[in-house]
Formats: C-alpha cells, structure tokens, sequence
C-alpha cells in the first residue's frame, strides 16, 4: 500500500501527471522508460473514472469514417493491432456483426455528414457499409492481425441469427477487439512504469490543492497528509475533470464537454448462445449505435450519448436502462429481453472537447493537447482520446515532454509488451504453456487456466505466492483463494476494498459480488492491511454502498461500521 508519506516533502519531479485514467497511465509508462522522474496521482484509484467505464471495446472506429476521420481511424486501427500484440492477455478479437435492413439507404445522409453538413444515420444501407467496410480494412492493414469482412446475404442470416428481426436482409461481418479488463490493463502500465523507473512515485486518493512557483501542494483524502513537490512540467490527464482541476491550479479553463456512456450487463442464456462468441453493432432509429456481445458469462449492452456537466452525478439511470433494453429487444424480437435480467450497469464520461455541436454522436473522439503556462511551468492538458490510442496519445505527448525537458527518447513503446502480455502464449503454444504452468506450480489444469485468463503471466507470480503458505478458496466465491486476495493487497497499489472489488478483479463486474462475498473479501484484505475490524466493516459498508449508488446492486447489508462483529463469522 502506497501513500502520499511514502513521497518526501519537497521531492523534486520532472513531471507531475494528475489523473490515472488510461491516458495518465500510458503517458506515465512512456516517461518512466525514458528515464524521466514522473510522479503520477490520482483523487481515487488507478483507470477510475471514464477508464473503467467503457465499452470495453479496442477498436478502429469504422463510425468516425461517417465524419471523415480517416487519420483517427488509421491510428486506431494501428493501436488495435498492436494491443492484440502487446496485451494478448487481456485483449482478444472479437467477431462483429452489422445487421442490414436495406441496400440502398443512407447514401444521401452518409455524404451530408462526411462533407460535415450534419444529419443523422438512422439507416446503414449494404452498399454505405460495403464501401466503408473496404475503406476500414485498407485503413487497418498495417500490423494486421485479424481477417477482412464478410457479407450473409438472407439466407445465411436467417440460419445464424434465427431470432433476429425479419426486416433484417443481411449482415456483413468484420473484427475489431475487445479487452476483459481495461483497469488491470492500467494498473499493469503504472506498475511497469514503477519497476523500470525505481525514480517515479504513484498514489492514489490524493489531490493537488495549490500551486504556485513551481511548488504543488499535495493532500491525501484517506489521512489529510499534506506534502509540496516541485514539478518542472504538469499534465493535466484528469479526464472529464479537466477544467476543475486546471481551476485549483489558477488556471481556470473550459475544455471540457463530456457526454455520459451507460452500459448494461444481462443474465441472458439465450441471447448469449445466438451471439456465439460474436459482438452485434447495430443501429437505431434515433441515429445512436448500439452494441451486444458476450461477457464474463453475460451479456453486456450499450451504450448512451448524454451530455453532462457534473461528472461526479454520472450513473445510468432507469431511462437509459429501458432504452437500450428497448433498442435490443427491437433487434431480437425473438427473445424476451427486460429489466429483471439486468445484474449490473455502469456509467462513465467521455472527456470529450466543448463544443456547440448539438449531436453529441458527432463530436470529434480525437484527442487535442492544450498548453498553457503558470508562470514558467508548461501546463499540459490531455482533453479527448480513446481507450483504444492511449498508447499512440502517451508517444505523442511525452515527445512534447521530452522537448520541453531536452531528454532524448531513448526507446519506442510500440513493440513493447505490458504487464501479463509479456510472455503470453499465441494460440498455438498456448496449450503447451498453459501444461508447463500447472505442472510446475502443482496446480489443476482448471485453476491454473483461470489465473492466466486473469493475470496474464503475471499469474507465475502469484501462484508462487499462493505457494508460499497455506491457501484456501473463499467460503463465498471458490474461484478466489485467500492469498490470490492477499497478493492483490501485498502488492497492487490497493488503499480502499473497493479497489479490489472493483477494479483488480472482477468480482463484482462478473456478478459475483454479494454482500457475503463482501464481507469475506473485507477480512481478507483488511487483514492483509493492517484494518481493525471496525475500519474493514465501514470499507465492505462503502463498498456495498458504491455498488447499490452506481451499479444498481440489489439488497440490504448486513453490516455497519457499529457492529464489526459479523466480519468474524
């Protein structure tokens, strides 16, 4: 557990970035390599926030082709290719399907929105996909790794999606990625930055109170510790928090205009075997694109476009739940698709730039870097940007660091391996590594195949761990043992339950998590901690609270920080 105590009062940095949302993180890997002393900080955890709220897709952006952003798309289609690369781990590919409705439509529109005369897609004709489709695979061939698309024409959509509405005439099919876990994956590009770079400092739950001559004061949330670093360049990368903070730093701006993304995940048997490992893209009649596919055993949906001017009220709420409810129900009139399947819902804000644009879908999902100056200090702030190019955003801005500094870049991240993804067995050594690992940790095949699935190689490392001494599976939720959980305290950057529950793993993403699991979890960790039993009752209290407030989990808990005592049963 890192602290602000752990930083010494008046450590000089080169850089300080403030925020550890993926585009910190990656920025913050990117210094820490090149030798730079960097401290990053957050207000919460690592990849909180809109990091940990998205789509969980690692994909080219074939809808940016409607607005023209060819240059956007060909980035992202690069760093698509090289995360399946660098993060095998994690990051996998995934079949997407687009159902068709008619041949011809959208011709006019698509042209009035690529000449950036506006309109909405309410309907994507075979020949629109067709030709972007064409436009998509020519853009994403450098560093290919996956095929090109395909077109069903009715017959063969009928056999392979028999519950999909029967207006549908075709599907055309294609590959971007997905990613399992976006907060380990950020987790795993600061921790890769704190073993190359013994120099840089990471913690969380801190805020930045002032700055002023280059002196930033410092205060943890968690224990009121105050501290003063000194910083020769500042990165602003506090995501839809931007501005608030830039107004705490004296210098107040107006970057931001961000638009809220729920997501839902459904217990659906059906839906989930029909989708067959395949994610569907669809269309809707407001002009929205909306998404299903396959997920911890669920299905997840999404995702809205609301804009928003307090982040920190950012939840799904009912209205968006019967939306996207709605939307995919119209899709698949063949199934029964409502809110009692719903297990969990999630709620994010795009940092998106301020803008006067009144179709939130048609702001731009580029990333602009603004520089500004407190006195002689460069002030950078890192305002858009997807979850997909936070490799390609971290190169480009730290080049900008670098030159500011006059430190020469001393290596590329582009063929660099992060975290678990080091290692990791392609498809066809995977079997043969996955044989070695168990057998050399004595572990059954089973449990040692669920650790790779989380850890990536990393798991060698916690297996040694579990190893060490006695281990038992949790009473709650056997797929865990009691060291696995105490390796994740020991040495994950973990200060809050919450952490664990919510981004180091998922059980609560999985919907896994129970007020029981809570509790057993909660002795875990606080026990590896140092927590008396009243401070892990108020943690596995808060945390239950968190996932009722913003994850809509249902029921009582039986505990309060009055009455610690159940944490022993």
């Amino acid at each position: 557990m890192k602290t602000l105590s752990a930083v010494p009062d008046n450590a000089e940095f080169d850089v300080v970035i403030i925020g550890a949302g993926i585009n910190g993180a990656g920025l913050f890997r990117e210094l820490a390599l090149q030798g730079v002393k960097t401290l990053i900080l957050d207000r919460s955890d690592i990849c909180t926030g809109a990091s940990c709220a998205p789509s969980r897709l690692i994909h080219g952006g074939i809808k940016y082709l409607e607005t023209g952003e060819f240059k956007l798309v060909a980035q992202s289609t690069l760093e698509r290719n090289l995360l399946l690369r660098n993060a095998p781990h994690f990051v996998r590919p995934l079949p997407t399907v687009l159902p068709i409705r008619t041949w011809l439509g959208g011709i006019v529109t698509s042209f009035r929105r690529f000449l950036n005369l506006g309109g909405k897609m309410t309907d994507r004709g075979a020949l629109v996909l067709e030709v972007g489709l064409q436009i998509y695979d020519f853009l994403g061939r450098r560093a290919r790794v996956m095929p090109r698309h395909s077109l069903s024409l009715s017959q063969k959509t009928r056999r392979e999606w028999p519950h999909m509405a029967k207006d549908v005439v075709a599907t055309a099919q294609y590959y971007d990625a997905a990613i399992t876990q976006p907060e380990r994956l950020g987790y795993e590009c600061v921790q890769d930055a704190l073993e190359t770079a013994p120099n840089c400092e990471a913690v969380t739950y801190v805020v930045p109170e002032t700055f002023q001559s280059g002196q930033l004061v410092l205060r943890d949330v968690l224990t009121d510790e105050v501290k003063t670093v000194k910083a020769r360049v500042l990165v602003n990368a506090g995501g839809a928090w931007i501005d608030q903070i830039n107004t705490i730093l004296g210098n107040p701006t107006k970057y931001i205009g961000g638009t809220k993304g729920s997501h839902l995940l459904l217990k659906h048997d059906d839906l989930l075997r029909e989708l067959k490992g395949r994610m569907v893209y669809f269309g809707t009649p407001d002009g929205r694109i909306c998404l299903a596919y396959p997920f911890f055993g669920h299905v997840l949906v999404g995702s809205t476009d609301i804009r928003i001017d307090d982040p920190d009220k950012a939840v799904c709420t009912d209205e968006e739940q019967d939306y996207m409810l709605r939307m995919l129900a119209d899709l698949f009139p063949g199934f029964h698709i409502g809110s009692e399947q719903v297990t969990y819902r999630y709620s994010g804000v795009r940092p998106l730039p301020a803008t006067n644009a009144a179709d939130p879908s048609a702001i731009s999902r580029d990333h602009i870097v603004h520089e500004d100056r407190l006195g002689a200090t460069p002030v950078l702030s890192l305002v858009g940007g997807k979850w997909t190019t936070f490799r390609g955003l971290g190169e480009e801005v730290a080049d900008r660091v670098l030159a500011l500094l006059g430190h020469p870049r001393s290596t590329s991240t582009q063929e660099l391996a992060i975290g678990g993804g080091r290692g990791f067995p392609d498809a066809d050594q995977h079997t043969a590594y996955l044989d070695r690992f168990a057998s050399s940790f004595g572990l059954p095949r089973p449990r040692a195949s669920v650790l790779l699935d989380r850890y990536g190689t990393l798991a060698r490392k916690i297996a040694g761990f579990c190893q060490e001494a006695a281990d038992a599976p949790l009473r709650t939720l056997p797929s865990y043992t009691r060291r696995e959980l105490m390796f994740i305290a020991e040495n994950e950057l973990v200060r809050r339950l919450s952490d664990v529950l919510y981004r180091r793993t998922t059980i609560a993403l999985s919907g896994a998590m129970t007020p029981a699991v809570v509790l057993e979890v909660a002795n875990i960790i606080g026990g590896t901690l140092g927590w008396d039993e009243r401070e892990a009752a108020r943690q596995a209290q808060d945390a239950w609270r968190e996932g009722q407030q913003r994850h809509n989990l249902q029921g009582e808990f039986p505990l309060s920080a009055e009455t610690p005592e159940i944490l022993k049963a």
